[in-house]
């Protein structure tokens, strides 16, 4: 057992507790017991004692939408629907397990720096993520980035997910979930939905897709089935799985919303990708008033361009005040709930993660506020400002002890488990044979690459 304390324990529990002087009792993988320093120590005096000193301890971010990736910074200026075609299915056709691997090393590496414990990431070649979840130690939610459409050929197939399911679901001591994935509804054939359903419930494991993303989304899907997307799925029996996620729902109407809440439906709320891709503003609140389980993702490091879970945060509380016109939108103990507890309810995992309570997995972060971007810091009365702080200041730099199943991943701004240089100087290697033939693929098409790579 250890006892780890701090000037401060936010919980995130439903009363909000923050706990000045506080400390957590953890026993492997759990946490104990939750109080002031004072009480534990007083009942378990011969225990180690860890003090972070000048800082808060807080669940670990919880990042519901993600994928791994090499194109930062080099997918710009295009909507999603373009943007898809011109950039990243093209870099799907000429990817390989390697890139794919190593893309996942550095994101769930930048992840865990910047105070992320949980990680839902659609990608390929998943094995190589597991790997990289395996060393780094992060929580994982693995989705295959599948597709069963004879137009797009190049993703994963659900044997491929299947096989992934049955080698690392539940694996690493627990930290890793295979779920079963789809790119986006137009990318199967109506007969593969069957088996996506007959997978999640022969694995009781759950399924993630996009759904709602932009205008064309919704047109597309009328032209195809007489309705709207998130009505088309629950016809097509997709929210009847042990767990559902859907990433963005930007343009779902109040009716979709009905069908979100009477399925237990999670919502993954992108907030920067559905700004940069000018797909628009999810109307995030009214999930929330009805009760709809919504979560922050940041969506992958090419429509974002980073994983900071903190600067998501942030955006999603302005775009919520911008959008609804309502600078008391979307408040910042809301928002801290939506990267923590309200997280761990999108994926069905509120019972392990998401709060400091005793009996869940010890997940947890130490955010510095010996830092300008926590001064002045007000614990308590009319101008407390500590939830507002984190919210509208804090910075994932400013996370210097990252803890995942009871164990240090991040001690002193650092990786534990693997050397960071070494990391980015084989992503720096690789990334231009990809763009090279990504850049062949596209010429032997007769296709041009877009200037906008150019300038």
């Amino acid at each position: 057992m250890k006892i780890m304390t701090a000037d401060y324990v936010l919980t995130m529990n439903s009363a909000l507790d923050c706990i000045r002087h506080g400390a957590i009792l953890i026993e492997g993988a759990y946490i104990k017991q939750v109080g002031t320093l004072e009480e534990l120590t007083r009942q378990y005096p011969h225990v180690e004692v860890n003090r972070y000193a000048n800082s808060l301890l807080m669940p670990g971010l919880i990042n519901t939408h993600c994928h791994s990736g090499l194109l930062r910074g080099t997918a710009e200026g295009l909507p999603v629907w373009d943007w898809l075609q011109q950039f990243i299915d093209p870099m799907h056709r000429v990817l390989s397990p390697d890139d794919a691997k190593m893309a996942s090393y550095l994101c769930y590496a930048e992840a865990l720096l910047s105070g992320t414990t949980t990680i839902v990431d659609m990608w390929r070649y998943m094995d190589g993520s597991a790997e990289a979840a395996e060393q780094l130690s992060i929580r994982a939610v693995l989705v295959p980035y599948v597709a069963e459409h004879p137009d797009h050929n190049y993703f994963e197939t659900l044997n491929s997910n299947e096989a992934l399911i049955q080698k690392w679901h539940q694996g690493a001591a627990g930290r890793i979930n295979v779920w079963v994935g789809l790119e986006h509804l137009f990318y199967a054939e109506e007969k593969a939905l069957a088996r996506i359903q007959k997978l999640c419930q022969d694995y009781q494991t759950g399924f993630h897709t996009h759904s709602n993303e932009s205008q064309f989304d919704v047109e597309e899907n009328f032209r195809r089935y007489g309705m709207r997307p998130i009505q088309t799925l629950e016809r097509l029996g997709m929210f009847d799985v042990p767990k559902c996620l859907l990433a963005h729902c930007v343009w779902a109407n109040s009716d979709e919303i009905e069908i979100l809440k009477h399925y237990d439906v999670g919502v993954a709320h992108n907030p920067i990708s559905n700004m940069k891709l000018a797909s628009g503003a999810a109307p995030i609140t009214e999930m929330l008033r009805q009760g709809i389980a919504v979560g922050l993702g940041t969506d992958g490091e090419k429509e974002n361009n980073n994983l900071d879970m903190f600067e998501e945060m942030k955006t999603a509380s302005l775009l919520a005040k911008f959008s609804n016109l309502d600078a008391a939108a979307l408040d910042s103990w809301s928002v801290c709930q939506m990267a923590t507890l309200t997280g761990a309810k999108a994926l069905g995992m509120q019972q392990q993660i998401g709060s400091l309570e005793a009996g869940k997995l010890a997940d947890i972060i130490a955010v510095d506020m010996a830092t300008p971007r926590m001064t002045p810091l007000i614990d308590q009365g009319r101008l407390m400002n500590l939830h507002t702080n984190l919210v509208h200041a804090v910075q994932g730099q400013d996370v210097h002890m990252t803890m995942v199943n009871g164990q240090v991943v991040v001690e002193n701004r650092k990786l534990v488990n693997a050397d960071l240089q070494a990391l980015i100087d084989q992503v720096n290697q690789a990334a231009p044979a990809l763009f090279k033939r990504r850049d062949k693929w596209l010429s032997e098409q007769g296709t041009a690459v877009n200037e906008l790579q150019r300038s």
